[in-house]
This record gives C-alpha cells, structure tokens and sequence, in this order.
C-alpha cells in the first residue's frame, strides 16, 4: 500500500492506492488563505501539518488494514510557496504563496542584473516564483531574512515533519528559480540575486527516490511503520502528470479548471521564456517538461454564466452547444483575459473583451464566444509550446472543464490534437504523489504509472477546424501589447 498526500492551497487531500493501481481510499482537510494586505496571500506552515494529520486519521479510520500496511509515501503540493526557518527549524513568518504578486518589482530587478536568468532557471522571473518573495523579505523584513537558516516549499515543510530531513525534488524546485533546470542543480548565480546560498537550499532528490524515512516518534502517532519510505514527490503539476500516466515525451495534459495548464512531458531541457512558457524537471529522472498557463479558463464561462443570470457554466455551454456552424460565424470573438495574461503575453494589464457584438448576440452566443475564447488561449499556449520544440498527438482533459463534450471536441479541433477524457476516474496530485512513493521502493515504471481508463476521445473535425482557424486569426489581431 502507497500513501500519496498533496498539500494544496485549500485543501490536504491523502490517497491510499493499492500495489494493483487501485484506490482504496481519499481523504481531505481544509485550509484557508490570509491576505493581509492586497496582493498578499499567506499560510500558516503549522496549518499544513495539522490537515496532513487530520486526512491521515481520517484515511486510518476508513481503512485501517490497508492503512497499516503502507510501504512508502509520496508527497505533492502547491508550488513557489516560501517557508522561512531559523536554524532551530522554527517557522520565522508565514509562508508568501504561489498566488501573492508583492514582489513584482524584485522580478524586474532580478531580470536587469542577470540576463541569462530565463535560459538557467526555465521561465521569466514573475512574482509566483519563490526566489523574487526572498528578495522582498531581505528589503522589507531584514530583521527576518537575517535569521533565514533554510527555505522549503510546502510540501517539503511536511516531509520535514515527517522525516526530520530539509529535502526537495527537481519538479518542485524547478518552480523557486534558483535552479539551472538543465544541470538539475541548484544555481549558485541564481541564488545570489537573493542573497542566499546552497547552504540555505534543502538536498535534492529525484520524485522517485526515496527522501527519507518516518522518524518513530511520528510513525507512533500516525499509526504507520517506523522507517517508512518518504519519497521525494512533486510538485503538483508534475505530480498530476503522473497520476495521469504522462512520464513519456509527447504524452501530457490539459487542465481546463479556473485556469488553463498544458502540461508536455519533453525528452529534454526546452525553455521558451520569451513566450512566458515554463521549462521545469520531471517528477522522473532524465525527463524534463515543459507547461504553459493562462489565468482564466473554466472561471470565464462562470463568469459569463453569472451575467447572464444562468443556472450555472453547464447551462451555458448546453445552450452554446446548440448553434451550427453558421451561427457560430456570426458571433462575438472573445478574448479570454479578465485577469491579466501569462502564456503566451506575460501580460498583466491587458483585460478581456467581446469583439463583434451586435442585436442578433444572445446568451447562447456569447457563452460560445467565451468558451472558444478559452481553445484559442490554450492553442496560442500550444503553440508556444510547439516553437520550442514538444511534440504532441494526444492531450488528456481534466479539469471541470471537462465534463462539457461539446468543449472537448472544440478543444480539439482548435489544438488539432486528439483530446481525451477518463470520466470519474481518480486523478490529481494525491495519486502521482502515491505513485512516486511506489516507484521510490522499487516498483516498475510502466505498472506503476498507467493512464486511466479512456471515456472519449474527440479528433479534430475538418468543418469546425476551418471555421476556428479563421476566427484564431481574428482572435490574435485583437491583441495590442501596451
């Protein structure tokens, strides 16, 4: 048995997974999110370990033979998170989350002073990341980064109680921008722009490899065997890739949920910063990847769902879902910016819009602008992508997403990939991160790391692919760079 455990933003979730893929059990604790000035967003690192140890009894309870004979653990969580520690391992202020945008101006700063920071890190410096929330600190807080003896990230705060040990993975460090990404090694030119050195940087390790072991006093307490297996884990795109099965060049994913991911398993190091696209490690030895973001996906048809006084998003995409090709033609292009753009613009300022609007533009319209919106986004991703090199044939769709059919057979005539879907089937952090424990005691790759179960598969429609060509091309006129 294999516990995977995933740190998010709202919430701990924990898996329990079988030696045979299946899983026996899930269980979940709630976080919240302080934001004590605007742009800040904050966390509690004690409030990690107490939701760990929560889904864990609550795991225990549901399932307690199973439990008991679990033989490693994986873990997955949020990224860019900054959890600061004295030398005593004491926490020295909340952690700054990936969500917090205080530290644009150290962005910039650290873009001037070191040019080939993109090409070594894989990405353009933006305040997500966790080396730009170290440089704010030593400016605004020099009283805390004096005392600063080591930064982790979420999870591996958790590892730390669980291990004792200051331990962090490639995938998960890949997104601080203190590491050559190529080399997969911590960047002494990279940490420098913050001040910081290897010394105050956690080991690193493979997502595959074992990270340490329970110390008996916590293995006591969470009813788990002393010494066992703490694998190195993920961070949580790189670990949802594996619960998906994406461990090959080529194989990857699309995540159609509040914001937009596609994720691309590639054979090599393949940044392409200028397009705003991320180069990270794989959660896998000798496999890197590479992944574009835009900040509204799925939100933007809520979002239009709420103007219009709809039942919900579902509602809207039925009604887009009911036009021809023709009344297709005629409406609205939309471009999908409500919050600022990363992939392919790294735009913040620029903001949404309807082009085109007139008195035939109804409700079922604008929903199918706004959801074509969404494809031409994700196909500029795409193609950002595409210009640094990946190659790709077949994206899986999760996310909510993707529960609209009519969506997924757009995405794929817009992508001019094959989409697929796997239905209720169990993915996401938790079970990469349960599969990454599994590989860490030796388990074979190929059992381990299956895609689930195929729903549906859409290919790209010759008569939808000619119409969204024509208006991806309207749709990309419509951009104007401030």
């Amino acid at each position: 048995m294999y516990i995977g455990i995933d740190i998010g933003t709202s919430e701990v979730k924990a898996l329990l997974l079988g030696p045979d893929q299946r899983v026996i059990g899930t269980a979940g604790a709630a976080l919240t999110v302080s934001r004590p000035q605007p742009g800040h967003s904050e966390q509690d690192p004690a409030a990690w370990w107490s939701a760990t140890q929560a889904a864990l009894a609550a795991l225990r309870a549901a399932h307690p033979q199973e439990y008991a004979a679990t033989e490693a653990i994986g873990l997955s969580g949020q990224m860019h998170g900054a959890v600061l520690l004295d030398a005593q391992d004491r926490v020295l202020r909340p952690a700054i989350l990936w969500n917090d945008t205080r530290s644009a101006a150290e962005c910039a700063a650290m873009m001037a002073e070191l040019p080939a920071l993109s090409d070594l890190g894989g990405s353009l410096a933006m305040p997500g990341f966790t080396a730009p929330k170290l440089r704010w600190v030593a400016q605004h807080e020099p009283g805390v980064f004096r005392h600063v003896a080591k930064v982790l990230l979420p999870k591996d705060y958790v590892r730390l109680a669980l291990t004792g040990e200051h331990v962090s993975d490639l995938s998960d460090a890949s997104g601080t921008l203190w590491l050559d990404v190529r080399r997969r090694d911590w960047s002494d030119d990279l940490l420098a722009l913050t001040g910081l050195a290897r010394a105050r940087m956690p080991r690193l390790v493979e997502g595959s490899e074992a990270s340490g072991q329970l110390r008996a006093e916590v293995a006591q307490s969470l009813g788990l065997r002393p010494g066992t297996v703490v694998a190195g884990g993920a961070g949580d795109n790189a670990a949802s890739a594996i619960g998906m099965g994406a461990v090959q060049p080529g194989q990857g994913f699309l995540s159609l949920g509040t914001s937009g991911v596609l994720f691309v398993v590639t054979p090599g190091y393949q940044p392409n910063a200028a397009s705003a696209t991320h180069a990270f490690c794989h959660a896998l030895p000798g496999r890197w990847h590479q992944m574009s973001v835009m900040l509204a996906a799925a939100s933007a048809l809520q979002w239009v769902a709420n103007l219009l006084g709809a039942a919900g998003a579902g509602d809207v995409a039925v009604r887009a879902a009911g036009l021809g090709l023709r009344e297709r033609e005629a409406s609205p292009v939309f471009l999908p910016y409500l919050s600022g753009e990363r992939t392919p613009h790294n735009d913040a300022r620029v903001r949404g819009s309807f082009h085109g609007l007139d008195f035939d533009t109804d409700a079922a319209r604008l929903g199918y602008a706004v959801m074509e919106g969404v494809a031409f986004g994700l196909r500029d991703g795409l193609d950002a992508l595409r210009s640094a090199g990946s190659e790709v044939a077949r994206l899986s769709l999760v996310g909510g997403g993707a529960r609209s059919a009519f969506w997924a057979q757009m995405l794929a005539s817009a992508l001019e990939v094959e989409i697929v879907t796997h239905g209720g089937s169990a993915v996401g952090g938790a079970l990469g991160a349960a599969r990454l424990g599994a590989l860490s005691v030796q388990a074979p790759l190929a059992a381990t790391c299956p895609p689930p179960p195929l729903d549906t598969a859409y290919r790209p429609d010759p008569a939808e692919r000619a119409l969204l060509a024509q208006r991806h091309a309207l749709f990309r006129s419509l951009y104007r760079r401030p």
